[in-house]
């Protein structure tokens, strides 16, 4: 499969913006795809996290293994860090994540109010592209006025929001590193949609999409394909094209239309609940 890697120039500019504002910042929020919590680090932001105080969000965990979640968010929770799990498409689900900007942060507004200062905290959301982040912030706000959509690069600017009375959130473009030497992690990333469909195979893409679903959850392709997996993508993805009915003229398999059609498959959840990182290899 050809070598995976997508750093547009806006990126860059992302992170210049974030080294501008981090100094402002109390808390990160920083959102990961519960499907591939560890491939959605980014290790650029290593330095923020071991200053400030964090909260990772496993988003879009309707859609992972809900027992891997729970063991992601033993990895995730330490002294500084708290973690939560939730869908940010489904109304007020975000509750939890301003319970615990206020146990992490709390104590800097009551400090001020003994004073009889008012003062707010501000914090940072952080993420590879295509994690909700956008989508967790309108879930904040109540309304839509972050820019959201299916598809890496989407949000490419500053934005500040309101959230109550004491919460400034300052949302962030998403960010990846200039150089995903790691193919594992890239392949993930790309099936989450975080890179741009544009610059990859798609027929590579879902061949090794497959695979991977082969090995560890081959009843998705068989309660969604209704075939038994060789564990061969190119094979299999024949067989989607046969089960599909997804042929040209000639009998010869329309291989492009079953690609696009897995991968969507599995990034609407169809095949079932998958998480690709496990926790035990963190």
């Amino acid at each position: 499969m050809a070598f995976i890697n997508w750093y547009p120039g806006h990126m860059t500019k992302s992170i210049r913006m974030i080294e501008e504002n981090i100094r402002l910042i109390d808390v990160l929020i920083y959102v990961l795809d519960a499907r591939a919590p560890r491939s959605c680090i980014n290790p650029d932001f290593d330095r923020y996290i071991r200053k400030l105080p964090v909260i990772y969000v496993l988003n879009k965990s309707d859609l992972a293994d809900s027992a891997e979640t729970e063991k992601w968010r033993g990895v995730l929770s330490g002294p500084m860090s708290e973690v939560v799990s939730l869908n940010s498409t489904v109304s007020k689900s975000s509750a939890s994540v301003m319970a615990s900007i206020r146990r992490l942060c709390g104590g800097k507004i009551d400090k001020y109010a003994a004073k009889g200062v008012k003062t707010t905290i501000k914090a940072m959301v952080l993420g590879v592209p295509n994690t909700g982040k956008s989508t967790l912030i309108n879930n904040l706000i109540g309304k839509g006025k972050a820019v959201t959509g299916n598809k890496a690069g989407v949000t490419r600017g500053k934005q500040w929001f309101n959230v109550g009375e004491y919460t400034e959130i300052l949302d962030t473009p998403g960010t990846l590193y200039p150089k995903l030497s790691d193919q594992t992690i890239a392949r993930h990333l790309a099936y989450l949609g975080s890179i741009k469909d544009e610059v990859l195979d798609a027929s590579e893409l879902s061949c090794q999409l497959l695979k991977e679903l082969s090995e560890i959850k081959p009843d998705s392709i068989v309660s969604r394909y209704g075939f038994v997996p060789v564990g061969d993508g190119e094979k299999d993805l024949d067989a989607v094209c046969h089960a599909r009915s997804f042929m040209l003229k000639g009998g010869l398999p329309d291989t492009e239309r079953a690609s696009k059609a897995v991968i969507e498959d599995f990034r609407k959840g169809r095949l079932g609940k998958i998480t690709l990182d496990f926790a035990e290899d963190a």
